[in-house]
């Protein structure tokens, strides 16, 4: 039985900082719906600076303690990987919101729905895998995690393809046609971030167990 606890000694610490840096993730993509369902005046990124500020302090906390805590069965970039793929998520996402921030009036009547019903289950089951690390759940079940996250890319991948299609139709106006293309790779690469982290929590489970 795989166990990332056990390779990481006393240290629970960083279970709670991983878990904490996937629930930011999450967090992100609430705070994202949350901005476009809001009224246009209502709008702002407060909830997604201190969601990132948030993750830059775990991130540099679970720097630190790679770099002063002696790890022996796993090695330290694995954990390092993991931080940084973590981190990226809420980075994207913030992104997402600037742009929407940026030009408002050119996501009125577009429906972004899917894509953020995508990110959600991204994010929550990139978080319900690190939770299983610490519960030493069978690797299988954390490979049919992984399975999943690939399974939501892949869909999105699709979605990009379909929209891509509508927006070189012609009927859109050459600004907003550039804005959505913008915003639709953004909201996909949400969910290759997602799918990113599940690679690398992947990874090491097969190389330890």
């Amino acid at each position: 039985m795989f166990s990332l606890q056990k390779l990481l000694g006393k240290e629970d610490k960083f279970f709670d900082l991983l878990e904490a840096s996937a629930d930011e993730g999450r967090a992100s993509v609430q705070a994202l719906i949350k901005l476009v369902k809001s009224a246009a005046e209502a709008r702002s990124l407060e909830d997604f600076v201190a969601a990132r500020r948030k993750e830059k302090r775990i991130a540099a906390q679970i720097s630190q303690m790679v770099a002063t805590t002696f790890v022996t069965a796993l090695e330290r970039e694995d954990i390092e990987a993991l931080s940084f793929a973590l981190y990226r998520i809420p980075k994207t996402v913030e992104k997402v919101g600037e742009r929407i921030l940026i030009a408002p009036q050119f996501i009125n009547g577009i429906d972004i729905s899917r894509q953020m019903a995508m990110m959600e289950k991204s994010t929550n089951t990139l978080l319900l895998m690190i939770q299983e690390l610490r519960r030493d759940v069978n690797p299988e079940q954390i490979f049919k995690h992984n399975d999943h996250l690939q399974a939501i890319e892949g869909e999105a991948d699709q979605l990009v393809l379909e929209l891509l299609r509508d927006l070189y139709s012609g009927k859109h106006e050459p600004l907003k046609a550039v804005f959505l293309k913008e915003l639709y790779d953004l909201l996909e690469k949400v969910t290759d971030r997602c799918r990113d982290a599940g690679n690398v929590i992947n990874h090491i489970v097969l190389k330890n167990s």
